[in-house]
């Protein structure tokens, strides 16, 4: 399986430290990381509730002591140095939305170029309360044919990780009764801001 500052030689020693910080900072800070990465190749992983913009950091926090090699989206134009290794480093991926292709299928055609690739999102797509869930990463896993893993971060309890992953056979609509009982329990920083767990009308 492909992993985050998979280096060699010295370098690995910076993988150990880098999660031993990580480590470090969810204990200090309170937090329970949970589950573990789980044996595919390739997947989509969504995370949710977002309320926050430390919803972001508290993954990628639980993302490097997991040492999980994960991507996420990021405006090319913020891919300027010295700012563009890092972001790279951390797992950002370029995205250009003047190119034609749209950016499900920019990310779909980042899958196809793979033999290993995980990408995450978050389906709220804001932070603010919203009647619906986007739906690119449905779009994006059922073009790539990859399976959708469930992670979450929870304040009340001050838990976050990786759930389940939904199974490849279910209906749209099983799909997501899973998911909101998957999500039903965990609770974001700010409550109020978590909206149903919808698909816009077609």
């Amino acid at each position: 399986m492909e992993q985050a500052f998979a280096y060699q030689g010295g370098a690995s020693n910076t993988l150990t430290m880098l999660q031993g910080i990580a480590r470090l900072i969810l204990w200090v800070a309170g937090w329970t990381p949970v589950g573990d990465p789980p044996d595919l190749d390739k997947a989509v992983f969504i995370a949710a509730p977002h309320t926050t913009n430390w919803d972001g950091f508290w993954l990628m926090v639980y993302k490097t002591e997991r040492n999980m090699d994960i991507h996420f989206l990021a405006k090319h134009t913020i891919f300027w140095w010295p700012l563009g290794p890092v972001l790279r480093a951390m797992g950002a991926m370029s995205i250009d939305r003047t190119v034609s292709a749209s950016t499900v299928q920019q990310v779909v055609d980042a899958f196809a170029e793979r033999d290993h690739f995980w990408f995450a999102l978050s389906p709220e797509g804001t932070r603010k309360w919203q009647p619906y869930w986007k739906t690119g990463f449905y779009r994006i896993a059922k073009s790539a044919n990859v399976p959708i893993v469930l992670s979450f971060i929870d304040y009340k309890k001050k838990e976050l990780g990786i759930g389940i992953t939904l199974p490849d056979s279910q209906t749209m609509e099983q799909d997501l009764h899973a998911i909101r009982e998957f999500y039903a329990p965990f609770t974001g920083r700010w409550p109020e801001r978590q909206g149903p767990i919808e698909f816009p009308p077609v």
